[in-house]
């Protein structure tokens, strides 16, 4: 048995089929578990707005900022290895990381978004955004400290992940490059076979090319491939903050192994303890600043930020959230713009990972995912 409800599991599909015959986005691919059982494995929709190829299971998307989710996962494991710490200053690692106040900015800034550099798209106007020594280069000459580190929380949609990032490379061991740390250390062991740093060649064929539909404020340009977003179409890219394709399927593998605290089939990635911490709020009653700015325009109530250590937190208050209203207060997981989610719920031993086709904006994604989140819920029996 799943421990769902098949009956609201229906009720699921059905809402979504609505949502993409309604214009809303082109479709969706969901996997969701509980106690490590699928209850709910289903492609909904079309990879385009013509509706003229299905989307299926195996579907290869552009994540997006999902991909800060595995950077944040090697961060952690960094630390359990001794490295360095939540308490080393990036600084120390990365000595061109220099000038008051960022240079106070610890790891635990960093994870947490509460480093107190404003949240920056682009690092520099036009650059192209594939090669993470030019993105660090831009971050360290252009992206500086407004208020002091801990004391307001500024999602960072770019330069906390280059410098985990190249954190990660400057420490490792072996010396190799963050694309291979990244597969060699998470993708690999995981099983995510559909998942890689740049879109590699062999999963060309099973991409769902993301259509922006405007809804994205910035290029996101590579020096190997024409377009305004050839980023996601291009296997060289090497960005920690939002270069990863993935499916599905090996998006709830990574889900899985968090609920499973840390282990999925006799592979370990993190302690159990580490999971714990990395999930509970440490952003204290700090808004996030970048949906603070959505909340209001949409007249909605500002909610806390309920960071983690590198995890979006449901928290306790309700409001509007991707996580959903009816989830249990430690759920945890993380997005990518207007297309992306996966969550872990603790309480309920449940995992989602759910990608789109049709990218929407920043608080109709909200509205999506929190409808979506608390049908699932409501399907636990």
């Amino acid at each position: 048995m799943s421990g769902f409800s098949q009956e609201r599991l229906q009720h699921l599909k059905s809402v979504i089929e609505a949502d993409v015959a309604s214009g809303a986005y082109f479709g969706a691919v969901l996997r969701v578990a509980r106690k490590g059982v699928v209850g709910f494995d289903e492609a909904i929709g079309a990879q385009d707005a013509a509706g003229t190829k299905p989307l299926r299971k195996d579907n290869v998307f552009s994540i997006f900022s999902t991909t800060k989710a595995f950077t944040n996962i090697l961060i952690l494991r960094a630390i359990e290895q001794g490295r360095f710490a939540l308490t080393t200053k990036v600084s120390e690692i990365i000595p061109e990381f220099k000038g008051p106040p960022r240079e106070r900015a610890t790891f635990f800034h960093l994870l947490t978004h509460t480093s107190g550099m404003p949240g920056v798209w682009m690092p520099k106007p036009d650059m192209y955004l594939d090669r993470l020594d030019e993105l660090l280069a831009a971050v360290v000459e252009n992206v500086h400290g407004t208020v002091e580190p801990g004391t307001r929380c500024d999602y960072s949609p770019l330069a906390n992940h280059v410098l985990m990032g190249e954190a990660l490379r400057r420490t490792d061991p072996k010396g190799r490059r963050y694309r291979d740390i990244l597969h060699e250390d998470l993708f690999a062991p995981l099983g995510m076979t559909s998942t890689s740093m740049g879109l590699r060649a062999d999963l060309n064929d099973r991409h769902v090319r993301p259509d922006m539909r405007g809804t994205v404020p910035i290029k996101h340009l590579s020096r190997n491939l024409p377009g305004d977003h050839a980023l996601f179409e291009d296997p060289e890219v090497e960005a920690p903050h939002v270069g990863c394709a993935s499916s599905v399927p090996d998006l709830s593998r990574f889900a899985e192994m968090l609920r499973r605290g840390g282990e999925l089939d006799g592979v370990r990635i993190l302690a159990p303890r580490t999971i714990e911490m990395a999930r509970k709020v440490w952003t204290q009653e700090f808004p996030n600043e970048l949906y603070r700015a959505v909340h209001l325009r949409m007249g909605w109530e500002e909610m806390p930020a309920y960071m983690g250590l590198g995890f979006n937190v449901r928290g306790t208050k309700i409001g509007h959230h991707q996580l959903g209203t009816l989830t249990s207060p430690e759920t945890f997981g993380n997005y990518g713009a207007g297309s992306a989610l996966f969550w872990v719920d603790p309480a309920l031993d449940v995992s989602f990972a759910c990608l789109t086709a049709g990218v929407m904006t920043q608080a109709a994604n909200i509205a999506r995912f929190q409808k979506l989140s608390d049908i699932v819920v409501s399907a636990c029996v």
